[in-house]
Formats: structure tokens, C-alpha cells, sequence
């Protein structure tokens, strides 16, 4: 193939699963309240697909990452966290799935740099309310 060839035919180009969530997250957080697919689409732009736009908002639901309330027959979408929560739960995932906690947490520690190892033993120190995770 050519070059030049490359994406010929193709109008935009494919974004990846990550990129489009994150498209979409920042949709709706802008939306300063709930929203539906369609406004999702309209703000993104009309190379999106409606279809696609609710796979991924199906797929955050999934993830816990957006909630959802009955919109006449449709639904409308609302992110579930600010941008540190949804982090913070996109770690907690990464953790759950491994089998050795001790040695994921231990190297992600050992990992961190002299300001944020600081800062998380700050975290550490101070007391968990009642009822909180």
C-alpha cells in the first residue's frame, strides 16, 4: 500500500474504546445534569453513531462510570464521579482483578515519586470517617 493510500475512503479517522468513554464522560459532565444519547451525539459531533454513542454509554453503566434514569422511553445519562473518582474506581478495578494485592499495591507504591508517596502517606494518616470505603 501506498502511503498516500492510507485512510483513502475513510472520512474520519477510528478512535479507540478509552478515547470514545472519555469523549463522552466529558459530554456528560458538561451537561451540568442529566442527559440523553441523543444530546451525547449532537455535542459530539455527527460522525458519531447514536448507535455507538449508546453502546458506550452502556458500557460506562457497566463499568459503574455513568447511572441512568427512565427519560420518557428513552434514558437519560448522568457521570456517577468527578474526574478523581472515576480514576480512583478505574484502580480499584485494575486491583480487583489481580490475584496478588500485596505485590500490585507494593510495586505501585514503590513507584510513585517523592511528592506523591508524600502525599499518599499524608492520605494514610488521617482517620476514615464511619461508613466510608
Amino acid at each position: 500500500m501506498v502511503e498516500g493510500d492510507q485512510g483513502r475512503g475513510q472520512r474520519h479517522r477510528r478512535r479507540g474504546q478509552g478515547e470514545l468513554e472519555a469523549l463522552v464522560l466529558s459530554a456528560l459532565r458538561e451537561a451540568g445534569g442529566p442527559a440523553t444519547a441523543g444530546w451525547v451525539q449532537e455535542r459530539l459531533g455527527q460522525d458519531l453513531a447514536y448507535t455507538t454513542v449508546i453502546t458506550i454509554l452502556t458500557r460506562l453503566l457497566a463499568k459503574g462510570a455513568v447511572t441512568r434514569e427512565r427519560a420518557g422511553r428513552s434514558f437519560a445519562w448522568t457521570p456517577a464521579a468527578d474526574h478523581a473518582g472515576l480514576a480512583a474506581h478505574r484502580m480499584r478495578r485494575v486491583l480487583d482483578a489481580e490475584s496478588d494485592r500485596e505485590a500490585v499495591l507494593a510495586s505501585f507504591v514503590t513507584g510513585l515519586g517523592p511528592d506523591d508517596e508524600r502525599l499518599l502517606r499524608v492520605l494514610l494518616g488521617q482517620p476514615r470517617g464511619d461508613g466510608e470505603d
